[in-house]
């Protein structure tokens, strides 16, 4: 009877990501004395690019968000200007991925707003929005810019629906009317032509977002979906969860087949909830859990066993969103791969925690930098509206990060900022008194504003009739 040889060597897979470690950030590369929010609504409450980090911030009356150059690092001043337009509390923050100065949020008085942040960061409390979007009947908890089209921004709200703003006409152009709960997470694939939702219902769907037509769907029963990612041009989706027994689960999926997860993984018995973040440069996959420290990395494969777990940064201190650096604003220099920006509510703190590829080598590495997502456009918002797609216009990051020249960002419409939707969606009562309160405040705001407009407008047209009388008195003496 042969004897099967068993080998006890452990099975490692050959990768160049294996030995990647986490390094947080020195005191001196921290911002700190930051009021961080403390709502309870599952979003990271921060955004970060190349120039700029914005955290929600603890207001009393409406909400308001803080925006720091992201190299002036250290105690921030606790009068520190805010941009403070809101009614209600800030839920949601995201950069424009082709326009560093501009920033999109979204808030419970039921708005989305455009923001432009000057040069060198505000030097005074911005309550001016470029743009004021209105659409939703009821609070707007998601915002996601589109990945590869200038002016295509994505807002999910408690009425559950997905609203489509084309930022170049300053109105909403699309409906998504698919879901029967809240969305709780909005992913996109690599050209933005899928659009990936997990939804308060247990379902997760990949859909098609200029038509809204659903092209897979599945009931989650026994792993109940919170957040969902695309892993790039894999074709391949991974969601976190709860399983039946209430511990944390990771799934991955084929795109085109969400009849069942082609694994499902258990990573502990904690409640909070996990963020996946994922790398498609480096095929790794990070998740970070809400209310601890720690923070795991995989790398992703297209063979068994799918998932390769590498390591995990273990930190005291309990997160509660993380911000993630765009790649062009990461130091190749000392070979890092990937940047998150901790929120820490209980310091105050912000704290930058480096994903780091150990190397002797002082020259850049070509291998773990390949052409990646740049700072261009690929198409415009008309074009991505009449049905093309484009994969992201890549860049090297070989020379250091220098970006080309940028056009301003221009409102649509100059005199009148407010962006109401029309036709799309029906006038829905207000439900609760606070709704009931928020729109009486917007409504008292826009007739504060038409007055300020029409007195404005009064003073002008007496100046002009002055100046015709003057005219006039001048030709009659000649």
């Amino acid at each position: 009877m042969a004897l099967t040889k068993i080998s006890w060597r452990p099975t490692y897979r050959s990768s160049k990501f294996r030995n990647v470690y986490g390094k947080a950030g020195n005191r001196e590369q921290c911002f700190d004395g930051i009021p961080i929010t403390r709502n309870v609504h599952d979003n990271h409450f921060c955004a970060v690019n190349a120039k700029f980090l914005a955290i929600v911030t603890e207001t009393a009356g409406g909400g308001s968000f803080l925006v720091i150059p992201v190299n002036k690092a250290g105690r921030i001043d606790p009068h520190q200007p805010k941009v403070c337009g809101h009614q209600g509390g800030v839920l949601d923050i995201k950069w424009n991925p082709f326009i560093d100065n501009i920033i999109a949020s979204c808030s419970e008085d039921c708005s989305v707003r455009i923001w432009e942040i000057p040069e060198g960061g505000l030097r005074r409390n911005m309550s001016e929005a470029v743009l004021e979007l209105y659409g939703h009947s009821r609070r707007v908890g998601l915002i996601e810019w589109h990945p590869t089209c200038s002016g295509i921004l994505f807002s999910a709200g408690y009425d559950f629906k997905i609203l489509i703003w084309n930022m170049e006409v300053g109105s909403p152009v699309k409906m998504i009317d698919c879901h029967s709960d809240v969305v709780l997470c909005m992913s996109f694939n690599t050209d933005g032509s899928l659009l990936a939702t997990s939804c308060k219902d247990k379902h997760l769907r990949v859909i098609e977002p200029r038509s809204g037509k659903v092209l897979q769907e599945a009931d989650c029963k026994s792993h109940r979906v919170n957040r969902v990612v695309f892993l790039g041009n894999m074709k391949r989706l991974v969601t976190t969860g709860v399983s039946r027994w209430n511990t944390r689960q990771v799934a991955l999926w084929d795109q085109e087949d969400l009849s069942m997860p082609i694994i499902e993984e258990e990573i502990d018995g904690l409640s909070g909830l996990l963020f996946p973040f994922y790398d498609a440069d480096t095929h790794m996959l990070y998740l970070a859990g809400k209310g601890d420290g720690n923070i795991r990395y995989y790398e992703v494969g297209t063979e068994k066993p799918y998932l390769q777990y590498l390591m995990e940064f273990r930190s005291p201190a309990p997160q509660k969103g993380l911000g993630v650096m765009p790649k062009h604003g990461l130091d190749v220099a000392a070979c890092e791969v990937f940047r998150f920006y901790k929120l820490v509510t209980l310091r105050g703190l912000i704290e930058p925690i480096s994903m780091i590829v150990p190397r002797r080598s002082e020259t850049y590495q070509e291998d773990i930098y390949p052409m990646t997502a740049g700072t261009e456009p690929a198409l415009t918002a008309d074009e991505w509206l009449s049905g093309m797609d484009r994969e992201p216009v890549l860049m090297s990051l070989k020379a250091g990060y220098k970006r080309p020249c940028q056009k301003a960002f221009k409102a649509p419409v100059r005199e009148r900022k407010t962006m109401v939707m029309n036709g799309l969606l029906e006038s829905i009562p207000p439900k609760t008194e606070n709704e009931l309160m928020r729109m009486f405040f917007r409504q008292h705001d826009e007739l504060k504003r038409l007055r300020e407009e029409l007195v404005q407008k009064d003073v002008r047209l007496q100046q002009l009739e002055l100046e015709l009388n003057n005219l006039r008195n001048n030709g009659n003496k000649l």
